[in-house]
C-alpha cells in the first residue's frame, strides 16, 4: 500500500468508480494537495500494530433513550425425575434437567456420564469432524473431582457434572484455541475466558473445543469441513459448526456458540439444535476472538429450550473487561403461562415464496396455544446494507492478516471468503460507514416501536431481513427445530443469506431439520423461551435423533 507514485487527477477519477461517486475535473484538482497527507496519516496508523484484543473507543449499546431495564429476576425450573435409562445412548441424548437429576441423586456418576460422551466421540467424531481438540484427560480428572464433591454433599447446580463443548474461539487456559484458521492453529491462551471459568464453577465438564469456520465464518476450518449429522454429504453450516454438530449427534450434552450474523441460528437450523442468541451485551465476550465488537454475542446451543435457559443462567457473570457488557437481570420461569401473550409476525415474510408451509403452520399452532397473533409491517429500508458495517469491523479486527498477506494461508479463498472480503473492505467509505450507523439507529427505533405492540415476534429463520435486523439491533433470538424436510444437498450460499458455505452439491434428497425463530424484547428472553417451550412440546422434535448416531429410542 505504497504511495511512491504521485497522485494525479486521473488516479482520483479511476478511484471514484470504487466508491460509486463522481467529481468534476476542477474538484479533482483541488484534492491533489491534501490527499497525499491524508494517505500518509492512514499509513502512519497502519504502521502501529494495535493489540488484538483492543476494542474501539466507541461502543454499541442497544438501549435507546428512555429504555427501562426490566427489574424482575428469578429462575424457576424443576429437574426431570425420570428413571435412569438402561442404554447409554438414551442417557447421552437426555435433556439437561434429566441429567441434572440423575447426577444429583447419584444415579450416575459424573465420570460415567463423561465417559459416555467420550465413547461417542471416539465412535462418531471422525465422521462429523466437530471437535478441533478433545480434552479427555482433563474431562475425566474434572469428573472425578465433581464426584468427590457430591460424595461430600456439595452440588454446584444443574450443570454439575454435565459434559459440554466450547467453541474454539473462546480461550481455555493451556488448551489450543485456534479460531479455525491456519495462522492461529497453534495459539494457546494462558488464561480462561470468563465464560469458561463460569462454566467450570457451575460444574460443567469441558469435553473439548468445537470447530468453527475459519475466523467465525462457515464450516470449513484448517481440519476440514464439519458435517451435518443428518446428512454427512453437507456441511453443518457455521460458524458455530461443531457446537451444533456435536450437540445434535449426542457427542455433548450442550455446547457454546457465538453469533455475529447467523452463526448460532444457521447451524442450529441445519443440524436441528435449539440455539439461543441472548440480547447483545448480556454475556461477557472477554477472552473470545473479536470479529465485530458491535455485533458479537455468545450463547448456548442445546437440544431443548429449557436447556438453553439453564446454560444461559450459568454464563451471565459480571465482567468489567468487556466494555460492551450490560448488566441485566435474567428472568425465567419454566412454568410461566403463555396464553394471552402477543405474538407478532410479518405477513410479508410468511408470504415470501421461500417460506415453507411448515413455517406458516407455526402461526396456526401459536393460535391454538392461546397466543394473540398480531400482524406487523416494517418500512422498506436497505437492511442488507448494514452488512458493510460488519465487513469493516471484521477487516479492522484482522487487518494484520491483510497487510502481511498471511490471509493467503487460509484454505477458503473464494470471492465470498474472508481474505477477499477483508481486502474489499479497504475500499469502504468512512462517510458511508457513519451513514450506515445512523441507519442502524433508525432501525433500532423501528424495532422499539414494534416491540411496544407485541411481546415476542415469530418468523422464518432464514427468510426475510429479521436475522440481519435483530443482530444489528441486539435483540435476542431463539431458533428451534420444527420438522424434517426433504432437500437436496445444499449448494454454496452467500453471507447475506446464510453463513454456511458448502463445496458439496448433488441431486440426492435428504431429510434434514428445519427451524422457526422467535425474537424477544431486549433483556427479556423469558417470554420468548416460554413460547418456545410450548411450541417445542407440541412439535416434539427435541426427541429426534439423527439416523446412524443412536442405537436406541428415546425413553425420557
Amino acid at each position: 500500500m505504497s504511495t511512491k507514485s504521485p497522485l494525479t487527477t486521473a488516479s482520483i477519477e479511476a478511484a471514484e468508480a470504487l466508491f460509486g461517486i463522481s467529481y468534476t475535473p476542477a474538484e479533482r484538482a483541488l484534492m491533489l494537495d491534501n490527499l497525499e497527507p491524508q494517505i500518509a496519516m492512514a499509513q502512519a496508523r497502519r504502521a502501529l500494530a494495535l493489540p488484538g484484543g483492543l476494542p474501539p473507543a466507541t461502543r454499541f449499546d442497544p438501549r435507546l433513550p428512555g429504555f427501562i431495564m426490566p427489574t424482575a429476576s428469578g429462575f424457576a425450573w424443576q429437574p426431570r425425575e425420570a428413571p435412569l435409562p438402561a442404554h447409554d445412548d438414551d442417557i447421552a441424548f437426555a435433556p439437561l434437567g434429566a441429567l441434572a437429576h440423575w447426577v444429583k441423586a447419584q444415579q450416575i456418576t459424573c465420570l460415567r456420564l463423561t465417559n459416555i460422551y467420550l465413547d461417542r466421540i471416539a465412535r462418531f467424531g471422525a465422521a462429523l469432524n466437530g471437535f478441533a481438540m478433545v480434552t479427555a484427560d482433563f474431562a475425566r480428572k474434572r469428573a472425578a473431582e465433581l464426584d468427590d464433591m457430591l460424595a461430600r454433599g456439595i452440588w454446584l447446580g444443574p450443570l454439575h457434572g454435565i459434559p459440554y463443548g466450547m467453541k474454539d474461539l473462546i480461550d481455555t487456559a493451556g488448551i489450543t484455541t485456534g479460531w479455525g484458521a491456519e495462522p492461529y492453529q497453534t495459539r494457546t491462551p494462558e488464561t480462561d475466558a470468563p465464560i469458561t471459568q463460569s462454566l467450570h464453577e457451575a460444574g460443567a465438564i469441558l469435553l473439548g473445543k468445537t470447530t468453527l469456520g475459519a475466523l467465525a465464518y462457515g464450516d470449513l476450518w484448517y481440519g476440514g469441513r464439519t458435517r451435518n449429522p443428518w446428512n454427512l454429504d453437507e456441511g453443518s453450516s457455521g460458524s458455530s459448526a461443531g457446537s451444533a454438530c456435536v450437540t445434535a449427534a449426542g457427542l455433548a450434552a450442550f455446547a457454546i456458540g457465538t453469533e455475529t450474523l447467523g452463526s448460532i441460528i444457521s447451524p442450529s437450523t441445519r443440524c436441528g439444535t435449539t440455539g439461543l442468541r441472548p440480547s447483545f451485551g448480556r454475556v461477557s465476550r472477554s477472552g473470545a476472538m473479536a470479529l465485530c465488537w458491535s455485533l458479537d454475542k455468545i450463547g448456548p446451543i442445546c437440544r431443548s429450550v429449557e436447556d438453553t435457559a439453564l446454560v444461559l443462567n450459568a454464563i451471565i457473570v459480571p465482567d468489567a473487561a468487556d466494555p460492551c457488557q450490560i448488566t441485566a437481570p435474567f428472568t425465567f420461569n419454566s412454568f410461566a403461562p403463555i396464553a394471552g401473550l402477543r405474538l407478532g409476525y410479518f405477513e410479508a415474510d410468511f408470504a415470501d415464496p421461500e417460506t415453507l408451509t411448515t413455517d406458516r403452520d407455526m402461526l396456526a399452532l401459536a393460535a391454538e396455544l392461546g397466543l394473540t397473533l398480531v400482524p406487523l409491517s416494517r418500512p422498506d429500508l436497505p437492511y442488507d446494507s448494514l452488512i458493510s458495517l460488519l465487513m469493516a469491523e471484521a477487516a479492522a479486527a484482522f487487518e494484520d492478516l491483510t497487510l502481511s498477506n498471511r490471509d493467503d494461508e487460509l484454505t477458503w479463498q473464494d470471492d465470498d471468503a474472508w481474505p477477499n472480503s477483508f481486502r474489499k473492505a479497504r475500499f469502504l467509505s468512512a462517510v458511508d460507514h457513519i451513514q450506515l450507523d445512523r441507519l442502524r439507529r433508525l432501525i433500532m427505533q423501528e424495532m422499539d416501536r414494534l416491540f411496544q405492540q407485541v411481546d415476542v415476534i415469530i418468523g422464518p429463520s432464514l427468510v426475510g431481513p429479521m436475522l440481519t435486523i435483530t443482530n444489528f439491533t441486539g435483540h435476542p433470538s431463539l431458533c428451534l427445530p420444527t420438522s424434517l424436510i426433504g432437500t437436496p444437498t445444499r449448494p454454496p450460499v452467500s453471507l447475506t443469506r446464510n453463513l454456511a458455505p458448502d463445496n458439496d452439491t448433488g441431486a440426492k434428497t435428504h431429510n434434514v431439520p428445519h427451524s422457526i425463530s422467535l425474537w424477544g424484547r431486549l433483556y427479556e428472553e423469558g417470554p420468548m423461551l416460554n413460547i418456545g417451550q410450548a411450541l417445542e412440546a407440541r412439535l416434539n422434535f427435541a426427541a429426534g435423533r439423527p439416523p446412524g448416531f443412536s442405537c436406541a429410542p428415546v425413553t425420557c
